[in-house]
């Protein structure tokens, strides 16, 4: 890799988190008590019709935004510095190994990872693989505990702060000049998307489904379609335990044995070798 391609991979990992751009404020959306809840509303109610937010002030701290230990307000991904350096890792070796198939994201949020997808592609000229960003756009949904009870008390799906349009998604990648053919949208439920996605290769699997049945659709329909020498990365392992244990569950039961390496405190990897 050229120190130009270098420069321009380090340079966007650090604009997609905002860690070269350190957010200092954050939007006040919660407050104890019923009459002070009360209260916070109305002054909200009032400071929108003067174009005006309360915030509260937080100091940035490098080292949760390289981790992806924090929830940004502004940046397209929240999966810090060092993931997207295993991305890029994972992404170039498959390049250099010839190993054939696309590249997807299951759960894209604001879609600054699988833009980090595209963008390797193309610093390194590779004008045929896809990358496929799966996710309903909506949210996560509600639990199905009959069917999944590692998530009978997920509540996920009530975080409208993981909530991007696939209107939003779509502009973030046209504001980083990476929006082409080679990037193509599966919009709705795992359940319904991916079993039937026209994906005949994968040379990169990256799940973040945070929940249990986000995370075992994702490898049931998908995880079979990764080629020798393609590599499966879960986001969340460590922090979501619905998450942690449908991926152990499918390793178990599919007698899976490629080890298992941590990225972060987050996030593990593995190569189908």
């Amino acid at each position: 890799m050229s120190d130009t391609t270098d420069l321009y991979l380090d340079l966007l990992k650090k604009c997609l988190t905002r860690y070269a751009f350190p957010d200092h404020y954050r939007p006040v959306t919660g407050i104890e008590g019923l009459t002070k809840t009360r209260m916070l509303r109305l002054m909200q109610s009032a400071l929108a019709l003067k174009n005006l937010a309360l915030a509260r002030y937080v100091p940035f701290d490098p080292r949760a935004r390289a981790e992806g230990l924090d929830r940004p307000p502004e940046a397209e991904t929240m999966v810090g510095l060092r993931r997207l350096d295993n991305l890029q890792d994972c992404i170039s070796q498959v390049l250099q190994d010839d190993v054939p198939g696309d590249l997807i994201e299951t759960g894209a949020w604001r879609g600054g990872t699988a833009i980090f997808m595209r963008a390797v592609l193309k610093a390194y000229d590779d004008s045929e693989r896809i990358v496929w960003v799966a996710d309903s756009f909506e949210g996560l949904p509600r639990p199905s505990p009959d069917r999944y009870p590692a998530d009978v008390n997920d509540r996920h799906w009530t975080q409208s702060t993981l909530v991007a349009t696939l209107e939003d998604v779509k502009a973030n990648f046209v504001r980083y000049g990476l929006l082409d053919d080679q990037v193509r949208f599966l919009v709705g439920w795992f359940k319904d998307t991916l079993p039937r996605a026209p994906i005949n290769q994968l040379a990169v699997l990256r799940l973040d489904g945070d929940m249990y049945e986000s995370t075992m659709q994702g490898l049931e329909a998908l995880y079979y379609k990764v080629s020798v020498g393609g590599f499966t990365i879960i986001d969340d392992y460590y922090t979501n335990e619905g998450c942690r244990l449908a991926v152990d569950d499918f390793r178990e039961k599919e007698a899976i044995s490629y080890k298992v390496i941590q990225i972060d405190r987050n996030s593990v990897f593995w190569r189908k070798t």
